[in-house]
């Protein structure tokens, strides 16, 4: 199997655009895991995607933004709601390089319902919040529905310089251009497409998080190995699918 390179700017053209929405004040923390520790949690026909033998847990904060169908407007009041998901990184038999979302908290119920009925995507309802003072940007969460119920993370960051070159490991953890999900007996894959992502260096100020556990993760054994930042960029999915 021929895996595609970790392309830094999308080379797979989105034809006809299922959903669309803006992703904005978006946080990356990341952690190294030995592949066989994650294998048994990515959906059948897919497996770890790694860099330099080893594959990364990651905890994403953010603000969806304008969530629609096709490319018209965004959903009013439903389509834009804040964030947080923990994910995986896996490849399929075709190559394809995506991530795998072991659990999307958010904080509007409706889109959480819609997901899980349409993808069986892993949302949960939850209680969220940004508070931003000058570059110092914190994200709080409190999980509502379904369980665990009460599991939290905050996280606290400052954000700082661009980033005009990524080293290979930042492309590796943000350039993923789809999504793997198991889905009504089989696994899909959804294509994505935005603009190359503008990056910022961020330093971790605190960290207080159960949803790294409550996704069936091992608790991170130290420090995030990369901390970044970037303002957003809009986004096009396209439709599933199936993954041989």
């Amino acid at each position: 199997m021929e895996v595609e390179p970790v392309e830094h700017s999308p080379v797979r053209a989105i034809r006809r655009a299922w959903l669309a929405q803006r992703w904005h004040d978006l946080t990356f923390l990341h952690w190294a895991v030995p592949p066989e520790r994650v294998a048994p949690l990515l959906p059948a026909g897919t497996r770890p995607d790694t860099l330099d033998g080893l594959t990364y847990v990651g905890l994403i904060g953010f603000r969806m933004v304008g969530l629609g169908l096709g490319r018209g407007p965004g959903v009013p009041y439903f389509g834009t709601f804040w964030e947080t998901n923990v994910r995986l990184y896996s490849v399929d038999g075709a190559g394809r390089r995506a991530v795998v979302f072991r659990s999307l908290d958010a904080s509007r119920l409706v889109p959480v319902l819609v997901a899980q009925i349409s993808l069986r995507l892993p949302y949960k309802w939850s209680a969220m919040r940004l508070e931003r003072s000058g570059d110092t940007l914190t994200y709080r969460c409190r999980r509502r529905w379904p369980g665990p119920a009460g599991a939290t993370s905050a996280m606290t960051v400052r954000v700082g310089a661009p980033i005009p070159d990524p080293t290979p490991l930042e492309h590796f953890l943000t350039a993923r251009w789809g999504l793997h999900t198991r889905a009504y007996g089989a696994t899909r894959h959804l294509p994505n497409w935005h603009p190359r992502w503008p990056l910022h260096r961020a330093e971790l100020l605190h960290l207080d998080d159960e949803l790294v556990t409550a996704a069936g993760l091992p608790a991170p054994d130290g420090p995030p190995v990369s901390v970044l930042h970037s303002p957003g960029v809009p986004v096009v999915f396209g439709g599933p699918t199936r993954v041989p």
